[in-house]
């Protein structure tokens, strides 16, 4: 007779090919990735339709950029509404410059959106998050970081050790600067972005355009999240929660001068908080308005709308209540 104490038991095979904590945590963030993609293609189908690229005749004045297939038409806006392509991801400024940048092509205005130019060394970047560090500017998009060191005239994408595949969310403060990527989570460098650190290899795979960080603060962040609305972390992205905001939020702003005041546009239209995101009300924006940006000084704010390919401007002097077109 065997005894029980030495009789030995086979593991089951639910437990045999149950998956590890690490293939979760994989699992998770594959998820998360599929699902920020789902939301922006979902976004364009609700503001945009199905839009294609048509190579058109290059206009008199207008702003010019060659098809990302390589078929060398070209497509034009005007001095008045750049073209920017299928999306219009970003409105921001940075010094003396107004900044629209979209699935194709990335605009400058410095009259304050009355006039624009097409940035050439941006044709095809995906223009969808900025950040400034001391002495560069930069911008993500699907095929990776690109720096400027001219104050936004000219850009080159960043190779090396501090280069990053498919961004579509940016941010910073002094020489901090953050990046989400659907493909490798939430991202941290404390060196201008010269070189990056995994922060948190799951958050910020649904993030979308600017990632706000806090001047006096720079481990306090809120981000648009597009598979939610507005996400919040005091420690630096390590841990996050939601603060509310529009649903399938991809775009965020606050007033320099009064961080505690911040709008948001997600894929159900704009919100607006004047307490730092504990509260929220719906905002006036222009039709169509997908993207949103303060200047420097905090009293101008604008706003970008999509007409086919180009891009519309707004500004608003009194917080959002009014608008007028740029030009």
């Amino acid at each position: 007779m065997t005894s029980t104490s030495s009789r030995k038991t086979k593991p089951s095979a639910a437990l045999a090919t149950r998956p590890t904590k690490a293939e979760r945590r994989r699992a998770k963030a594959a998820e998360q990735a599929a699902a920020a993609r789902r939301a922006e293609q979902r976004a364009r189908r609700l503001r945009w339709g199905g839009a294609t690229l048509a190579a058109v005749a290059v206009a008199a004045g207008g702003v010019f950029l060659a098809n990302r297939d390589g078929s060398g038409g070209v497509s034009a806006g005007s001095p008045t509404t750049p073209f920017v392509g299928g999306d219009l991801h970003t409105v921001s400024v940075v010094g003396n410059r107004l900044f629209v940048g979209g699935h194709e092509a990335v605009a400058a205005s410095q009259n304050g959106g009355r006039t624009w130019k097409d940035v050439p060394s941006l044709r095809g970047a995906d223009a969808m998050g900025w950040a400034t560090a001391p002495g560069a500017l930069l911008v993500g998009g699907h095929p990776g970081l690109y720096r400027s060191t001219d104050g936004g005239a000219t850009f080159t994408k960043v190779t090396g050790a501090g280069a990053v595949n498919d961004v579509h969310a940016i941010g910073g403060t002094g020489n901090t600067v953050y990046i989400g990527s659907p493909a490798s989570g939430l991202l941290a460098s404390t060196d201008g972005g010269k070189t990056w650190k995994t922060v948190n290899a799951q958050a910020g795979r649904s993030f979308m355009g600017t990632i706000l960080v806090d001047p006096k603060d720079p481990r306090r962040l809120i981000a648009p999240d597009m598979s939610s609305g507005l996400q919040t972390s005091g420690d630096g992205g390590k841990t996050w929660k939601s603060i509310g905001g529009p649903t399938g939020a991809m775009a965020a702003a606050w007033n320099p001068k009064d961080i505690s005041q911040i709008i948001a546009v997600g894929m159900d239209g704009a919100q607006l908080s004047t307490d730092g995101g504990k509260t929220w009300k719906q905002a006036n924006v222009p039709n169509g308005t997908s993207a949103v940006g303060y200047d420097a000084t905090g009293s101008t704010l604008y706003a970008g709308a999509l007409d086919g390919q180009n891009a519309r401007t707004y500004r608003s002097t009194d917080g959002g209540s009014t608008w007028k077109a740029t030009a």
